[in-house]
């Protein structure tokens, strides 16, 4: 989590890297985080598929009308 606070932080900050690199490095920490979790979840017997199934569904009751277009009249 740190080493992608502190590649969002270049990105955003004062002190920009080129856009293209930005985004890579922001990929790549995204990328390791997914897998450690996914390690920890398989590590601690967790489905981590029936769990992200779970919470889109908690999410999609939630935000059910959230982000349907407006209708113009």
């Amino acid at each position: 989590m740190g080493e992608l606070a502190r590649e969002i932080n270049d990105k955003f900050g004062p002190k920009k890297r080129k856009s293209e690199e930005a985004k890579k490095r922001i990929g790549d920490e995204i990328a390791d985080i997914l897998f450690t979790l996914a390690c920890l979840a398989n590590s601690l017997g967790i489905d981590l598929e029936k769990e992200f199934k779970k919470m889109m569904k908690k999410y999609q009751k939630r935000d059910n009308s959230r982000y349907r277009k407006k209708k113009k009249f």
